[in-house]
């Protein structure tokens, strides 16, 4: 993949990520989408597609904040696998959750299938109470660093932005698109700094 089209992905999906996580939030709000049904599942196939962009998304963090020295470049690594690892967690559980609404015939068997499902030893702290928090962890500790550092690669409102949307996504999941629309102005920078430069209009002769 060329350096133009990594910028090109990069550039929509730190819009699409953030822009698709609040259009699950949203429809999570409608009626009748909480249980197994059409409103379930376009709400988590939503869901599942902005975490999958999040890929690229922490590719370009990780690239921003490597410096040159190794010592830099291991930190980056390791800040960018906390986040991935939480981003694999949160995709097991949205996969999860659309297995359940898939298999089940209403919410009173939806209930039942998570606690199947969660009851099996690891499943609730890797995919629902622990895992997942890396995630937040891990693009939060990204963007500090880019926002502390001393090329000032982000906007020191983005990492503020993010973790305002994740307080409040975290104290209510109706605030999730609210939440969201927060990552997206945060992860904005981002796409505007992967953005073509354009070329100098040619006089005519």
């Amino acid at each position: 993949m060329s350096v133009g089209t990594n910028s090109r992905v990069t550039r929509v999906a730190s819009i699409a990520a953030p822009a698709l996580l609040g259009l699950y939030g949203g429809i999570r709000l409608l009626a009748g989408s909480r249980a197994p049904g059409p409103g379930w599942t376009v709400g988590h196939a939503a869901l599942l597609a902005g975490l999958l962009l999040f890929v690229p998304v922490f590719a370009e963090l990780r690239r921003l904040v490597a410096p040159r020295r190794p010592a830099g470049r291991v930190a980056a690594d390791l800040l960018a696998g906390l986040a991935h690892a939480g981003l694999l967690a949160s995709v097991g559980q949205t996969v999860i959750d659309l297995y359940v609404g898939a298999r089940a015939a209403d919410r009173a068997e939806q209930n039942v299938l998570f606690d199947r499902i969660q009851g099996h030893p690891g499943v609730l702290p890797a995919f629902y109470t622990v895992g997942p928090v890396l995630f937040y962890v891990g693009l939060l500790a990204l963007l500090v660093t880019l926002a502390t550092g001393r090329a000032r690669r982000v906007p020191v409102w983005s990492p503020v932005l993010v973790l305002a949307g994740t307080v409040l996504m975290a104290a209510d999941l109706d605030f999730i698109t609210i939440g969201a629309a927060l990552w997206l102005a945060a992860l904005a920078p981002l796409a505007r700094r992967t953005a073509p430069a354009r070329r100098p209009a040619v006089a005519a002769r």
